[in-house]
């Protein structure tokens, strides 16, 4: 059994990643500040014996008793809105976080993982983004606090390795969805199940033929915990993702088809430096991991439809015809304002 720090570990993917670790017999210690995590995400997880929850701003430096064996960096806010909203913290997050976080696995002599993100390959040039891109990135961007975040994260990674030789580990994730995503996030797939169920028109902004590739939560974390595990000298950065390639309108036409409801789609102008293209090659995590996702978007996107029909109910009519909210069973409100994205990452 070993005892595991998931920083970030109350947000979406960090909840999910937390929860497979108990299953698979480890002592989790889930380290949050709920900047952008919640306590809903972890609630079920709060009286399990082998689970610890601190609420801590990495930030600051931290200490703690228990000898820590591995650690996964999640702390970070990822979607366009919450990374924008105060973009000095998310760089620092990414430079003084990591920073402490390295410190700690040097106390402890622990692995660490870092989340990265595709999104340091910016606007890509090329079609499949391959581990040996460089990117294409507008360091002087609305998103460049993020981008350049996590680039910067994964120069001081790469740093430290070199200097100690101290087990570290890249994850490049890709587009990454399931239950316990937030629904006013601004990512794509929680904006357009949460305007179809709400009977309002789904809003793809560009003309709707930008790419995205879908990774379902549950084969993201089996990547994670993969390159966790690999042998020392396996430190990455190595995609993690779906290959499937997808564009914006074709999404919002299958999530329509799956809630049964006539697609009312609008268009609105594309954000600025809103990636055109995402679709990652995997070889490297297939030859060193063994990973490849399993789960058909459509599987995927079922999970994640039950889980926002718990969650709302129609404020609106459905766009035509059939019942989009019929079965809806929860209770929250949500206002118009909540759910218009900013970009479809």
């Amino acid at each position: 059994m070993k005892t595991v720090l998931v920083a970030g570990g109350a947000g979406f993917l960090g909840s999910h990643l937390c929860e497979t670790l108990l299953n698979h017999g480890h002592r989790v210690i889930c380290v949050d500040n709920f900047y952008t995590g919640s306590p809903a995400n972890i609630a079920h997880l709060t009286a399990h014996p082998r689970f610890r929850f601190v609420q801590h701003n990495i930030l600051m430096a931290m200490t703690l008793s228990d000898p820590i064996d591995e650690i996964y960096n999640l702390a970070c806010p990822a979607s366009p809105p919450k990374y924008q909203k105060d973009p000095h913290y998310t760089v620092m997050v990414n430079i003084t976080g990591v920073l402490n976080l390295i410190a700690l696995a040097r106390r402890n002599n622990a692995r660490l993982l870092q989340a990265s993100t595709s999104e340091v390959y910016g606007d890509p040039l090329n079609n499949v983004q391959k581990e040996t891109d460089w990117g294409h990135v507008n360091c002087t961007g609305p998103r460049a606090c993020y981008d350049e975040g996590k680039r910067c994260a994964e120069t001081i990674l790469f740093d430290e390795w070199r200097k100690t030789h101290r087990p570290m580990k890249v994850a490049r994730i890709f587009n990454t969805y399931g239950p316990r995503m937030q629904a006013d996030d601004g990512r794509i797939v929680s904006n357009f199940v949460v305007q179809a169920l709400l009977g309002r028109p789904i809003t793809v902004y560009g003309n709707g033929t930008q790419t995205r590739s879908f990774c379902y939560v549950d084969d993201l974390i089996d990547g994670l915990i993969r390159l966790m595990q690999s042998p020392d000298g396996v430190t990455g950065p190595i995609n993690l993702g779906n290959p499937e390639q997808l564009s914006a309108l074709a999404l919002a036409r299958r999530i329509a088809r799956l809630l049964q409801v006539e697609p009312n789609i609008v268009f609105k102008p594309l954000p600025i430096d809103d990636p055109k293209r995402r679709r990652p090659d995997i070889s490297k995590a297939k030859m060193l991991l063994g990973w490849e996702p399993h789960t058909t978007l459509n599987e995927g996107l079922g999970r994640t439809i039950a889980f926002f029909r718990t969650r709302f109910v129609p404020l609106a009519k459905p766009a035509v015809g059939r019942q989009a909210g019929a079965a809806l069973t929860g209770v929250q409100d949500i206002s118009p304002g909540a759910i218009s994205a900013v970009s479809i990452s």
